[in-house]
Parts: structure tokens; sequence; C-alpha cells
């Protein structure tokens, strides 16, 4: 009978404390805040903010930190700690007997789960009912958590000094590393550290966290686990006397991803750390050269998928001297030259002109507007390559008055870019001087169709993952970007720098306020501005002087090796002068607005095939025939052109249209204008 009395009270006692158990749970929900991480591509730390009590806590599991820091952590506060359930039996009777021997408290008896029951509770004091509650604690965390959770909570909760919780905000602070391959001496520090987390800051106390760490070192249990003579050889190590500041990078595009998810702790970039580490050394360094008030933004983006890699939005984002929480990539500033290649590109692909015809640098008027160079200076007769490569001014504008300012601006446009014009103002021909306005952002991704041969690709915003294939019309052709390319890859570059194999431009916007220079290899592109975020004026500021050797720079430190450019496609070539038919020896301009090379309309000449030319298509290799660009000078549209005596589709009153072979061999194409006129090449298509 008393048995069964016994057994009746001990499951009215287990079902009172499962109750209160449901009744009073531990605060394991307190737990979850931890600091905000921004991330790069490789899921490495860019930058934390504070929780909202302004504590460095980043979340941390077993997986984040040397196994050898978690078998001398728990070797030193737990050995059992896979085998209790939150108490452990045989630590109390160890530490009750050391109390009752001594008189005093040696050794203490808790497990990792009473420390995280403290952590996520702190208790007023060090009272035996707080003891006891906070081993009751311990059991209930137990009952609802796994092992590897109560560990990963005691990793990121630990205090370490200061506003300092887990052990990778200590790491980061004390060893500058993440805690993923910690030496002996790194690891024995952190795990004696938590006891006495402010008397032992080795930032303060650098002499008694050395003897908290020889403490570790020591113990029988730990000396099993670092092996033989590794204590001895740890407790030389010398104890770090400073704290680091935690990574900052990316401020600009660290903010712009909380404000988009204000809720999430943990954001993914597209940036590359080394890349951004880089890019910002040298905004910082630049900006301190070129004087107060300056600053320097940076995009450095994936030409073939759009991801931005690197981004500088200001020299220094806490200098305030020089704005730099403003970020400058996505600012509206006027382009200077920067937008030339993009017309020269038009006229390519339109057979207007080819690298080698000559085009006049003379004083022009264009109905009252009188483009000057930048220097007061003529060359007079240059050939298309050498104005593009000089930035002369007179030859763009010729050149966008015959494409046509409105058809660069949306030629733009397909690749996500509007110019910003005053209101109401149609696109004139001051664009190819400046006369709009655009971001870097904007102008990377207008270069980035360049390094990719003309195709669009839309630049992500750093934070998402962009597409990798783009559906739509290409920005320009591929030879057209081909021979931009080629052009701009013979620029020598800036006074001081070293070949890198990249095409480069630059320009400086109307009185000295904006300096940019963009430049991209056979993958990557890099834009640079350099200005006042007042978009005040600095005598001397010029895209090739100050923006110009800061992309060098830039390319150089970003650690990316140099991607040789593609291979000229089907349909670019460079002709020599003597070697060009007549229509494209020299760039000129009929009263009526026709493109010609004398002053009289001429007849229409194909310019493109060239007769007896060889072209490789694919047409031997049983795979789809690649189309042939065909480009013609002259003439009256529309144009009507034939292949081997059948008419193409549709006539035309553009100068260029592409024909799809039926195979190999010789092929004859003959193009007739609007009175008639005929013109004919032989061709061989492999």
């Amino acid at each position: 009978m008393a048995l069964f009395g016994n057994a009746v009270l001990l499951t009215a006692l287990l079902q009172g404390l499962n109750r209160a158990d449901e009744a009073f749970p531990p605060p394991i929900e307190r737990a979850t805040e931890t600091s905000r991480e921004v991330v790069d591509a490789d899921g490495r730390l860019l930058r934390a903010f504070a929780t909202s009590e302004g504590l460095w806590r980043l979340r941390t599991t077993s997986e984040d930190v040397d196994p050898q820091f978690v078998r001398m952590l728990l070797a030193y506060e737990d050995q059992r700690f896979y085998d209790h359930r939150g108490i452990d039996p045989l630590a109390l009777l160890r530490a009750a007997g050391q109390f009752v021997g001594n008189g005093r408290i040696v050794s203490g008896a808790s497990t990792l789960s009473m420390q995280v029951a403290r952590l996520i509770e702190p208790r007023d004091g060090r009272s035996l009912l707080a003891k006891v509650r906070q081993m009751a604690r311990a059991v209930q965390i137990e009952r609802r958590l796994g092992k590897a959770e109560i560990l990963d909570l005691y990793l990121t909760h630990a205090p370490y000094g200061g506003n300092l919780e887990g052990v990778r905000a200590a790491s980061l602070s004390y060893f500058g590393k993440e805690p993923k391959r910690l030496s002996v001496a790194e690891a024995a520090l952190l795990v004696a550290l938590p006891q006495l987390p402010e008397r032992r800051r080795p930032d303060r106390f650098p002499k008694v966290a050395g003897a908290a760490r020889e403490r570790v070192l020591t113990r029988m249990a730990v000396s099993t686990v670092i092996g033989e003579g590794e204590a001895e050889r740890a407790a030389a190590e010398a104890v770090p006397r400073r704290r680091l500041q935690l990574p900052a990078l990316a401020p600009h595009l660290s903010e712009l991803a909380l404000r988009r998810e204000p809720s999430r702790q943990r954001h993914e970039t597209t940036i590359r750390r080394d890349v951004q580490q880089a890019l910002e050394a040298v905004a910082r360094s630049a900006a301190a050269r070129l004087g107060p008030k300056l600053s320097v933004a940076m995009v450095m983006a994936d030409a073939r998928t759009g991801a931005i890699v690197g981004e500088v939005g200001s020299a220094d984002y806490f200098d305030a001297s020089r704005s730099g929480w403003i970020d400058m990539t996505r600012q509206i500033r006027s382009p200077g030259s920067a937008l030339k290649p993009f017309i020269y590109g038009l006229a390519f692909e339109e057979g207007l002109v080819a690298q080698e015809t000559i085009v006049e640098d003379r004083p022009a008027d264009f109905f009252g507007y009188r483009p000057r160079n930048f220097d007061m200076s003529y060359q007079g007769d240059v050939s298309v390559r050498q104005a593009l490569q000089l930035s002369l001014n007179v030859p763009a504008v010729r050149l966008l008055d015959a494409v046509g300012p409105t058809r660069l601006s949306v030629r733009l446009r397909r690749a996500d870019v509007r110019l910003a014009l005053p209101a109401t103002e149609a696109p004139g021909l001051a664009i190819a001087l400046g006369g709009a306005g655009i971001t870097l952002r904007d102008l990377v991704q207008l270069y980035a169709a360049l390094a990719n041969q003309g195709a669009v690709i839309r630049l992500g915003n750093g934070v998402e993952r962009p597409p990798e294939v783009v559906a739509g019309d290409p920005l320009i052709d591929a030879a057209a970007a081909w021979n931009v390319t080629d052009t701009l890859s013979a620029v020598l570059p800036p006074r001081g720098s070293r070949r890198l194999g990249i095409a480069y431009k630059t320009g400086t916007s109307y009185g000295y306020r904006d300096a940019w220079s963009v430049g991209y290899d056979g993958r990557h592109v890099l834009g640079v501005w350099v200005g006042r975020a007042d978009n005040a004026a600095v005598p001397g500021l010029t895209g090739y002087e100050s923006a110009a050797p800061i992309l060098f720079e830039a390319f150089a430190k970003s650690g990316i090796a140099t991607t040789p450019m593609p291979k000229a496609p089907p349909g670019a070539v460079r002709i020599a002068q003597s070697e060009l038919p007549v229509g494209l020896r020299r760039f000129a301009r009929t009263a009526s607005g026709l493109v010609a090379a004398t002053t009289r309309e001429p007849a229409p000449q194909i310019v493109y095939p060239p007769e007896g030319a060889h072209v490789e298509l694919g047409a031997r290799g049983g795979s789809a025939v690649s189309p042939l660009a065909l480009k013609l000078q002259g003439g009256r549209a529309p144009f009507r052109w034939l292949a081997n005596g059948r008419m193409l589709p549709e006539s035309s009153r553009r100068r260029t249209t592409q024909w799809v072979p039926d195979g190999a061999g010789y092929s004859t194409l003959t193009v007739i204008d609007a009175v008639g006129r005929a013109a004919s090449v032989r061709v061989f298509v492999e």
C-alpha cells in the first residue's frame, strides 16, 4: 500500500513539474536577436550591424568555428556535456566536496546548458536561489533543444567583454579573422574569457588574459585534447592588446540591403570581398592625393552575368568633408565624352564609316551649335580610329548628326538606360559632349554591352543575383562592338600606369565638375567617377589625368586576372584606308543630309562583305549557319537585296541588313537602290 502511495505521489509530482514547465517555459525566444549581417558572394562577412541593445552578436554555429576549439571548450567547461540532461551530478558532488574540504568555492559545477540559461535570462546576483533556478532552466532547455542547438546558443551568446558576444565577434575583434581556423593559443584565450569577460579583456588587461589562457592550457583534460608540448608553445604567444573593428565594407550597398528587407538577419550580395577591399583602399588613397572635398566612386561588374563584384559609393563613408554618406554611383551627372563610343558604334553598324575612314576635325556649325575640342585646337583630317582615340569633339558631333541623337537615345534604352534631359527637351547633338545626365551604374551597364560583344546585359543591384541571359535586341551589333573595342584597346594608358590589356574611355564634364573613366577586358568592366558631391567645379579635374590613373590602379589591384578580348566576329575587319571602297574613304554629308564620299549623291556600294571575301559562318559544320551582315554606302533608299539572283524578303531604308546563306560555297550579293542603280560582290561562305 505504501508502495502504491509513493507511486501516486511520484506521478503527481511529475505531472506538476510538467505543468510548471509548460506554464513557465525558458525565454529561448530572447536569444533569437543577433547582429544583422551583409555577406559577399562566398558568404564572407562584409558588414555587421549592432543589435538593438548595441551588442555585436554574430550568429555562430559549431560549423563556423575550429573543431579543436569546441573540443577544448568541452574539455574545460563541461566534459560530460553529451551525457547529462542539463545538470551534471558528478560535477555537483565534486564541487560540494571541494567546498566542504576548503571552506570556499574551488570550482563550479555549471554545465554549458546552465550557462546558456544564465545568458538568455541574466540573474541579478549569485545567490543559491538563482543557482537553483538556473539548474531548473537548464533542464527545461535540454527538454526543448538538442545538444547541437544548445552549443550553438553558447557560441553565439558567450560574453567577451564590452559589447562583444559570441565566438565570431570575439575572434574578428581580437584576431581579425573568422574562428574557422584558430591557433591553440587563440582557442585557449576564447575558452578563458567568458568566465570573467570584463576582468580578462585582452585589450585592457593583457596580463590577466594571458594568465587565464595559461590556466586553460594547463588543465589536464585540455592538455589531452591539444597534445603534448602544445601548451608550452601556445603560452609563449603574445596576447592581442587591441580590439579591431568588425568588417565595415560596402557601406552604401549594405544599407541598401537593410532598407530592402529590414527584418532579415543575413543579407547576401554579389560582391567579392577581396575585390571590394581593394577598390575601397584605392578610392581612399586616390581621394587623399586629389585633395579635400573630392570623392571617388567605382562600380565593377561581370559583363557576362551582370553581377556587381565591387561597388564604392564614396571615398570614405564617414568623411563628412567629402559627403561620404552620398552614394555617387547612383547620382545623375554629365558624362562628358564617355558616350562617344556608342556614337561611333552606331556609325560602324550603319556602314557610314570604317576605322580608317577620314573625317574632318575642323570648326563646324551645326545649325548654330559650334562644338570645339577640349584643347581648343583642331587636327584637320584624321581617321575615325584616331578621332575616337583622341576623343575629338567635332568628328563625334559629325557622326551623331549622321546617325541622329534621337536614335542614339533610343538605342541606349535597349540597355535600360535613359538619359536625363531637361523637361520637354528632345535629345540634341550636345549629347556627344555630355549634354545629358547619367549615373555611373548606367554608364557601366552600357560599357558592359561593349565587353559582351554588343549584347545587352543588365546589371544587378548588388544584392540580388541578376539574370544571366537577357532577351532582346543588342545595343549594337557584334561587328560594330568589335570595331569600338579594337579602337579603344589601342589607347595608351595614362602616365605612370602599365598596360593591362583593357579598352578604356575617359570623359570630362563641362566646367570640370566630373571626371570619368570606364574600362573593360573580355569579362569585367570597371567605371570610375571623380568629383565633388555638391557638384562644384574643380579646376584641372579631367578624366584622363584624374580618373584614368585610378581606373588602371583599381583594375591592377582588384586581384581579377585580365581576360583576353574576344576574337573578331563575322563581318568585323580593319581595312587599310587605301583598300576601302571609294564611298568609305572620306566621311562627308551632302546638302540633302545623305552621307556621301563626294558632294554628289553616289551610286550604292557594298562595303561589307568586300569583293572576294572568305567568310566563316559555320556552313560546313552541320550546325546552324550564322547570319552575314550586309552593309552598303551611298545610293538612295529604299534598297532591295538579292542573293544569287533571289530577292530577300523585304526592302529596307537602312544601309544594313542580314542574310543567312543556304550553305557553303560562292554566292553573289546584289543591292539595287530606289533609282535602279546596282552594286554586286562575290563572296565565299565557309
